[in-house]
């Protein structure tokens, strides 16, 4: 009955999606029984450690080859593979993501696993295996029932809060043979926006809408985004325009996002944009229409000209500074 976890990392730091992963592991822990085993691979710093523990894993597992960097899906699966009979494994929960997905689909081939992703909430077990997933963009959800005897769960970001009161927990480096056969894909480079927090990672995010009527007034956001260490949106007509790079497009054609806080100004709310942001933990909407449809999935709204209320707000976050 014991639980694995995969955790992701980028540049030696551990994503917080995967620290969630953990904590919810941790809460499946005390619903039905079993260690939570957490694997990492690749180059880790030593200190992140401590968030893994903290976050509330029994046992730490640490795979160092630092080919496992680059995030091959075929050389990540075949090692989570091992691990997970290493310590016979009963589920494997991960943070759902771009490689966790594809790493998800193929174990549950693999280990023949029940699969389920975009998952919202810890199980009911009072009649069988139940999981609340998201479905149709965030707009409804589904119970659905896991029959297998492996089991393999891809935590949506944002629904679970992350444990800190998890003990020290001793690292085991693992020496697996990992076959060159699972090394054939080989990402040759990547670019990285320099200088910026990306929208898929941030923990905050403001986005701007056509209502601030031009490129050249796109200096209020920036401003506010940079009190707030925030990463920078917009919304699909104002990349569209030229206004903004296409890669700050947040929405349903766009970068789809779930952070902590998400602040739109000026930004009325099509479904489209809505689609792409409904996964953010709270909602602030800044516009001047109080029938801008957005106002109905916002935690706080204020209607009011986005250029009176953005340098005031601006201005009272940096006085808290």
């Amino acid at each position: 009955m014991s639980i694995l976890v995969y955790i992701e990392q980028d540049q030696g730091k551990i994503k917080g999606s995967s620290l969630e992963a953990v904590s919810y592991a941790a809460g499946l822990s005390e619903l039905q029984g079993g260690e939570v085993n957490v694997l990492g691979l690749g180059s880790i710093a030593a200190e992140e450690w401590n968030k893994v523990g903290a976050a509330g894993a029994n046992a730490i597992f640490h795979i160092g080859d630092e080919r496992l960097d680059q995030g091959v899906i075929l050389a990540h699966a075949d090692a989570i593979a091992q691990v997970f009979e290493k310590v016979e494994a009963s589920t494997l929960i991960l943070a759902k993501s771009s490689l966790g997905d594809a790493v998800a689909a193929r174990l549950a081939v693999k280990l023949e696993a029940g699969l389920v992703s975009n998952v919202v909430g810890l199980p009911d077990l009072s009649d069988g295996f139940v999981v609340k997933r998201s479905i149709f963009t965030g707009k409804a959800f589904a119970d659905t029932s896991i029959d297998t005897e492996k089991k393999i769960l891809a935590v949506k970001k944002n629904i679970h809060p992350i444990k800190t009161d998890g003990g020290e927990v001793k690292v085991e480096s693992l020496d697996l043979t990992i076959s060159e056969e699972n090394f054939v894909a080989k990402i040759i480079g990547a670019e990285k926006a320099e200088g910026e927090i990306l929208l898929p990672e941030a923990d905050i995010v403001v986005s701007g809408g056509r209502g601030l009527k031009g490129p050249e007034n796109w200096n209020m956001i920036e401003e506010l985004a940079e009190s707030l260490n925030a990463a920078k949106g917009c919304s699909k007509p104002v990349s569209d325009l030229g206004w903004r790079p296409h890669h700050e497009h947040v929405g349903q054609t766009g970068v789809k996002v779930a952070p902590t806080l998400y602040v739109a100004v000026a930004i009325s709310g099509a479904i489209q944009h809505l689609a792409g942001v409904n996964a953010s933990k709270y909602i602030v909407v800044i516009n001047s229409d109080p029938d801008a449809p957005f106002f109905k999935a916002a935690d706080y709204g204020i209607v009011g000209d986005a250029f009176d209320v953005v340098p005031k707000l601006t201005q009272a976050i940096k006085a808290l500074k």
